[in-house]
């Protein structure tokens, strides 16, 4: 019986695929038959060298490697999902944000999509097809503005240049779309929950709800998993999706309070 998805014959660039819902996406992404390619700083042993290629997606000359990199080991690519993303900015509100935090939130959660799509796309648009999906955050509509301002305001720019992006090239056969979890438990998040939990003097669950709190509540009761992320970013790079392009999906367990 065949699967309800298949990504058989696809070539895929997954970004940032190493660990958290980038590496759970790498994962089903082959087990659904694609041929995958991924990027990260430095690479883990549980990837085979052929399908990784070490690369610091903030600078512009490693997304042009990367770019060439998926040419020469996949001829091409009919699916780019924009994994990277993150925040190393201080707490401390908007006063505590420099022109160099900034810079480093915008460069790390916009212009390497930026980027890679000026490189991948314009032969999508050749052939006629081909799928982007850039992955940002519940955090472009709310934002935390004690420690987020520059991350949140980096991955709204995100979402409405993927909005334009699907305005121009939808009509040529290239589909574009936003995916935009809330919290997700991955092993980092953890970390955090655990390290709240301690500074508090209370359990891992009672971290986990600090966390959730943080964000005003998820009507769920739970943060997403990475495997459910990548489900939904499989499901939209599928054939199944075929006209669904242009729109954002987000993935939040509620926390989103607004229609």
């Amino acid at each position: 019986m065949s699967s309800f998805i298949n990504l058989g014959g696809k070539r895929a660039l997954i970004t940032s695929g190493t660990r958290g819902a980038g590496a759970a996406t790498v994962a089903l992404f082959q087990e659904l038959g694609a041929r995958v390619l991924t990027t990260a700083r430095t690479k883990l042993d549980t990837l085979d060298a052929s399908q990784f290629v070490a690369a610091d997606l903030t600078r512009p000359e490693d997304c042009v490697r990367l770019a060439g990199a998926v040419r020469e080991r996949l001829g091409g690519v009919d699916i780019v999902v924009h994994m990277l993303g993150g925040s190393s900015s201080p707490a401390g509100g908007f006063a505590a944000l420099g022109d160099s935090e900034w810079r480093t939130e915008l460069d790390l959660n916009l212009m390497p999509a930026v980027r890679l799509d000026r490189e991948l796309v314009p032969e999508m648009v050749a052939r006629g097809q081909g799928v982007v999906i850039h992955v940002g955050s519940i955090q472009r509509q709310l934002p935390l503005p004690e420690a987020t301002t520059a991350y949140a305001a980096a991955k709204a720019a995100l979402s409405t240049y993927s909005k334009s992006l699907s305005k121009e090239v939808s009509p040529k056969g290239v589909r574009v779309m936003r995916v935009s979890p809330g919290w997700i438990e991955t092993e980092a998040s953890v970390g955090l929950a655990t390290r709240l939990a301690a500074e508090s003097g209370v359990g891992i669950e009672q971290g986990k709800q600090m966390i959730m709190d943080s964000l005003g509540g998820i009507p769920i009761g739970r943060a997403s998993t990475p495997e459910e992320v990548a489900s939904l970013i499989a499901f939209l790079a599928s054939d199944r999706a075929g006209t669904i392009t242009g729109a954002e999906y987000v993935i939040d367990g509620g926390t989103v309070p607004t229609v």
